[in-house]
């Protein structure tokens, strides 16, 4: 898989745009950075998917999928080996970040495989389970309690 391989699947995905932040490649739907490419060199690329997917998708393709290091790893945040890559295998893994990023308006009109069964971890009761899973894990504000 080669850097030009990855821009044109993550493009592929309806709605979605190139844009750049931090000088590097974004992929972006509705806003939102699903994918990104050249980071932290350009033989790598990062998917943005649940905890639960990372760990899943590291366990299947070592040599392909690591978690980023830091905070970003640990809420999904998968770096890509893309000279280890199977089209099928980074198919896949960049439609469940699409999808996850995604509006649900959106997604249920362009479906991806991923999201193809409602029973399955990629459907519509998937996501709503891995946006719960998303925001569960964003750290919340202390409130002081009125003496």
């Amino acid at each position: 898989m080669t850097p030009n391989d990855f821009r044109k699947l993550a493009l592929s995905f309806p709605a979605t745009a190139e844009h750049a932040h931090m000088n590097h490649p974004d992929f972006r739907v509705a806003g939102k950075i699903f994918a990104t490419l050249g980071y932290p060199n350009k033989e790598r690329a990062m998917v943005k998917v649940t905890p639960v997917e990372q760990e899943m998708l590291v366990r299947a393709e070592p040599s392909v999928f690591t978690p980023v290091k830091g905070a970003w790893g640990l809420k999904g945040c998968t770096s890509v080996n893309l000279e280890a890559a199977e089209k099928t295998t980074l198919h896949r893994a960049i439609a469940a970040a699409w999808q996850l990023a995604a509006p649900e308006t959106l997604s249920q009109q362009f479906p991806t495989e991923a999201a193809a069964s409602a029973d399955g971890p990629h459907g519509r009761a998937g996501k709503t389970a891995r946006k719960k899973v998303r925001r569960a894990a964003k750290p919340r504000s202390h409130r002081h309690k009125p003496s």
